[in-house]
């Protein structure tokens, strides 16, 4: 394999940020050059390592934070906000075009707001020849294992400017484990909220100092892998009119502005119907609002987050029935109709939102159905796109496709589809609508 410097002209941005290049030899992909750009980069095969920009782009701007290129929770801080939005609308047109699904993306919506509400630290312990240990605490390095130990990050919602300190700390309390930990670390009404991952069990001389620690910092709860370790004020967000006690380590949208948009056009697009199948429905980031005016059937695999839901549903007064159920749907989805069993009989609309993996056993038994509204929600263009050509395939039409931007910076974005059948009578009586 040839090991070069080359002179490249970047073409376009690919899927993960990186500047694409075309030579005699392929497609190089080239991190944190700009379209337009005339570069050189060291070459290895397809991948490109910036040495040095020739002609820089007329879009390329300041970088805000001094880890940027070295950290890899940011793939693009340089382009100018036009360019930036349209290739983030561009990852969604692509992967439709891709997977031949013909459909109008509308424009980008930004949900970044005062910035991220929770974050994962990942910390790592090295001892060096004297025997005395480095304590690193931060994310990933770009395309690398090594952890950036970080001082700030300015992505960070102003709820989470004692994260960072918070967690070093909890770092250099643990770390005498020597082990790889991840600290999970999220932003609520009443403080902070930190769930250890990868500690195991620990003994009462660490659970005692770990509860100083939390009284040190203020904390609102601390656990151990969803093992609490002290809760001083139960952790608590606003959805919609419900009051919700967060489990540790529970799947939460990344900003606040982020799941507010969200809610926002799913509510929107569900309308006012009788009856509406949450499906991933988590702790209940739709449901709780959906429920305000309509029955709803919420569904999830995890316990904890189905638990919190229905506590923060009981303590409402006004709200529709909220029926709540722990299933795997990856593994059973719900169908049109179970023989009396959990189904979706009786429902005008369906939402999902599931993991990133997609949801396409559910996305096929919703397309099977005749329910006239269905609202998919994804955090991967990709299966996204898939699950979108099963409910095509199955009769269904686009509405709308909403891309929506919470992970600023980085090759990630939210989608909202919004899909409909014409209501056929003879399915109704088949029961496929209840």
């Amino acid at each position: 394999m040839d090991l070069s410097i080359q002179e490249l002209a970047i073409e376009r941005l690919g899927g993960r940020g990186e500047g694409v290049a075309a030579t005699s030899r392929g497609a190089v992909y080239v991190p944190y050059a700009l379209p337009g750009e005339a570069v050189r980069a060291y070459v290895d095969g397809e991948r490109g390592r910036l040495t040095e920009i020739i002609t820089p782009s007329p879009d390329r701007i300041e970088a805000f934070c001094q880890y940027f290129t070295i950290c890899g929770g940011c793939a693009v801080q340089t382009l100018s906000a036009a360019p930036y939005q349209a290739w983030k609308r561009n990852l969604v047109v692509t992967a439709l075009r891709q997977a031949g699904v013909a459909a109008e993306v509308g424009e980008l919506v930004d949900a970044h707001g005062a910035g991220r509400r929770r974050a994962t630290f990942h910390v790592r312990v090295e001892a060096n020849a004297a025997g005395r240990r480095r304590i690193d605490v931060g994310f990933m390095q770009a395309r690398a294992h090594t952890i950036v130990d970080l001082q700030e990050c300015p992505i960070l919602a102003p709820s989470m400017d004692k994260a960072l300190p918070g967690a070093r700390l909890l770092a250099e309390t643990l770390a005498h484990l020597d082990k790889p930990l991840d600290l999970l670390v999220t932003a609520t009404l009443e403080g902070l909220d930190i769930d250890i991952r990868g500690a195991g069990a620990i003994d009462d001389q660490m659970r005692q100092k770990l509860l100083q620690l939390a009284e040190k910092l203020d904390l609102a709860r601390l656990s151990n892998h969803g093992d609490i370790i002290i809760e001083r004020r139960p952790p608590r967000l606003q959805m919609g009119r419900a009051s919700l006690r967060l489990p540790p380590g529970a799947f939460l949208q990344a900003t606040e502005a982020g799941e507010q948009t969200l809610a926002d056009l799913v509510t929107k697009a569900v309308g006012r119907v009788k009856k509406v199948a949450d499906l991933f429905c988590g702790v209940g980031t739709f449901a709780l609002r959906l429920a305000e005016t309509s029955e709803v059937l919420a569904i999830d695999s995890e316990r904890h987050a189905i638990a919190a839901l229905t506590r923060a549903a009981g303590e409402v007064q006004g709200l529709r029935k909220i029926t709540a159920v722990v299933r795997d749907l990856t593994k059973r989805p719900v169908v049109a109709s179970d023989l009396g069993n959990v189904d979706l009989s009786g429902c005008e609309a369906v939402v999902f939102d599931p993991p990133r993996a997609g949801a396409e056993p559910q996305a096929r038994a919703i397309a099977a159905t005749a329910i006239p509204k269905v609202v998919a929600v994804s955090c991967s263009a990709g299966t996204f796109a898939r699950d979108a050509k099963i409910l095509i395939e199955g009769g269904y039409r686009v509405d709308s496709i909403t891309p929506v931007d919470q992970f600023r910076h980085a090759p990630h974005v939210e989608i909202v589809g919004v899909f409909s059948k014409p209501v056929i009578k003879a399915a109704k009586r088949r029961g496929l609508l209840g």
